[in-house]
């Protein structure tokens, strides 16, 4: 297969020899089984795809005039093309006109839309690297955390695969092609595609490959997915534990007389469960029951351990995989006449933030000690939930949040924001994905996607079909794949509140932006349907959140109303050295003459981009911890 330019056009093409999403578990053998591709990188920038050196990737191309780059990082903030911050208009509203691909009024407009477009800048980047001693011999593949926005993989000059969808992990077998010295990766990074239409986030808008780049080895015999059943039942004091397994297999035969050893142990050390079962292509614990068992919550995040060894006959290990276990039970359940949300048999209060991924210095490419000192904010304020906004963010972080007992709205990488709210108004008419047929799997494969990655992680309380894309017949597909995936969970979704047709179909509760305390009254008073929620409130710009009482005093009042997701935690801006002093200042949307541009709009957090602390967070601290 050849890779093809048009497929940046194409909506129903998203993904072209991408490995199927799965669990998010780390796995060890005798010897390391992974190799970092962090660190510099060839790299050529082009104004767009005809000008892009379009055959990089063959092994003996002239690549002397490329430049070095860093990975992970944005091309924009190494001093590339130009930052633009915009919230709900697409970038190029005001210089280009465009229409998604296969809406009614326009007909093929949209086939070389990005493509032969003027302005789409292209990242061409080159790693060349030898294979770590412990990956050489073994089924090898490479995973890319994050790229922006549309990727091309070529390896020894034979074309890998193509990906879209910029905030989940993107993974391809190179096994075929990879050789232990003098390796050639090549990577074509381009600026947008149709993902664009999808992810018109409130934000800086970026592009290039701005998290981990690893090589991972199989062993022998290796867990390609594990899914793990840790249970309550309506007791909400007995486990029930069980696990499915997707292995594989070098040559693609399992060896007969193996076995998988499945260890649950608590988190003193003491052994909870113990079995062993023959290695299969699928293997599988039925549900057991375990009695009693400690709760996961977020005053008491505890964390049972699991641990699969993968063994040969003989008893020689191919693998281990260990997982973080926690028990908890979420639901909504009527009493009284009131449907509620219940965490573990009692009433779930959520004292959330939305948070962006940021650092001042290096965008939404962020560090382990940036997620830690986030979440020493989160405790020390008595924030317990979080939502992602508006896209998965670092595998890492979901770890965090298991173990710091943070509540996690799992958000799908959707916003469509300026298909449908033009200045100010509603209007629909080419609104993606809609209840267009051609954009149907590019969503729900963002949702499978986002399911499949995380899907162990007890911090997830709610699965989130993405941030202000209106609603329609592709939504509502994407809301059906998620009850079908997990039972035991809640789906979220904000949009319906502008398209009712859908609320039947769409979000476990009622779900909304910015109500005032009179609006979610109303709501409550008058026979509701779901209970209420704020997926964002209390705006934080300038002076803000002297508010925050007033919604904080409806928790009393109202069983079914059970708190909201402040916007937001942390501003983005980017620290930039002043022209006229030298020193460091921050600056925000407008201040790089971008165009269109929300300006300040980018600095709503209760932190500054440096973390350093608002008084607002006082306000927050005090009430969210009079309800913690």
């Amino acid at each position: 297969m050849k890779a093809d330019i048009r497929w940046l056009d194409d909506p129903e093409v998203f993904r072209v020899n991408q490995l199927p999403a799965h669990s998010d578990h780390s796995y060890y053998g005798e010897t390391p089984l992974s190799q970092s591709l962090n660190g510099d990188w060839l790299f050529c920038y082009s104004v767009n795809a005809a000008g892009r050196p379009e055959r990089f990737y063959e092994p003996d191309f002239d690549r002397s005039g490329f430049d070095t780059i860093g990975v992970p990082g944005h091309i924009e903030l190494a001093g590339y093309d130009r930052l633009h911050y915009i919230n709900t208009m697409y970038p190029w509203e005001g210089h280009v006109f465009r229409r998604p691909a296969h809406c009614a009024d326009n007909h093929t407009d949209w086939e070389h839309s990005f493509s032969g477009a003027d302005y789409n800048p292209v990242g061409s980047y080159v790693k060349i690297f030898d294979l770590d001693p412990g990956l050489r011999k073994k089924r090898v593949t490479v995973q890319f955390e994050g790229v922006e926005q549309a990727m091309y993989v070529w390896l020894n000059g034979a074309f890998i695969g193509y990906a879209e969808d910029s905030f989940t992990p993107s993974e391809f077998d190179l096994s075929q092609y990879i050789r232990d010295e003098g390796n050639v990766l090549a990577v074509e990074v381009h600026k947008r595609s149709t993902a664009a239409y999808l992810e018109d986030q409130d934000f800086f808008r970026f592009f290039g490959i701005f998290r981990d780049v690893t090589l991972f080895a199989r062993p022998a015999v290796h867990v390609e997915d594990i899914a793990v059943q840790s249970d309550l039942q309506e007791d909400c004091l007995t486990g029930v534990f069980g696990l499915r397994m997707r292995l594989s297999a070098e040559g693609g035969k399992l060896p007969e007389g193996g076995a998988a050893e499945i260890v649950l142990k608590d988190a003193a050390g003491a052994v909870c469960l113990k079995r062993s079962l023959p290695l299969a292509d699928v293997t599988e614990l039925a549900p057991e029951r375990l009695g009693a068992v400690r709760l996961w919550d977020n005053r008491d995040p505890y964390l049972y351990r699991l641990t699969v060894t993968l063994a040969d006959a003989g008893g020689q290990v191919y693998e281990t995989v260990p997982v973080s276990v926690g028990f908890r039970r979420i639901e909504i359940k009527e009493t009284g006449g009131k449907k509620i949300m219940l965490l573990n048999g009692k009433r779930l209060i959520l004292n959330g933030v939305n948070r962006h991924e940021w650092n001042a210095k290096t965008g939404r490419c962020i560090a382990r000690e940036d997620m830690e000192y986030d979440m020493r904010i989160l405790r020390e304020n008595h924030i317990n939930a979080v939502r992602p906004c508006h896209y998965p963010d670092r595998l890492l972080w979901y770890g965090l949040c298991d173990e710091n007992g943070i509540y996690v709205m799992a958000e799908t990488n959707l916003e469509s924001h300026g298909s449908w709210q033009k200045l100010g108004g509603i209007d629909p008419s080419w609104n993606v994905p809609g209840s267009l047929p051609q954009w149907r799997e590019a969503v729900v494969d963002r949702a499978r996607t986002n399911y499949e990655t995380f899907k162990n992680h007890p911090s997830i309380l709610f699965w989130s079909l993405g941030n202000e894309s209106y609603a329609g017949d592709n939504l509502a597909a994407m809301n059906a794949y998620f009850k079908e995936a997990d039972n035991t969970r809640l789906v979220h979704y904000e949009g319906v509140v502008h398209n009712r047709a859908y609320e039947d179909r769409i979000s476990d509760m009622e779900s909304r932006m910015y109500a005032r305390p009179k609006d979610i009254e109303a709501y409550l008073e008058n026979d509701p349907k779901k209970p209420f929620i704020l997926c964002e409130y209390m705006h934080d710009m300038g002076n803000s959140l002297g508010g925050l009482g007033s919604y904080m005093e409806l928790l009393d009042r109202y069983e079914m109303y059970q708190g909201g997701f402040i916007w937001d935690f942390i501003d983005q801006a980017i620290e930039v050295m002043d022209e006229a002093t030298g020193e460091p200042v921050l600056r925000y949307g407008g201040d790089f003459d971008d165009r269109p541009s929300d300006y300040e709009f980018s600095g709503n957090g209760v932190l500054f981009a440096d973390r350093t602390e608002k008084p607002a967070l006082q306000e927050v601290r005090y009430y969210y911890g009079r309800y913690e």
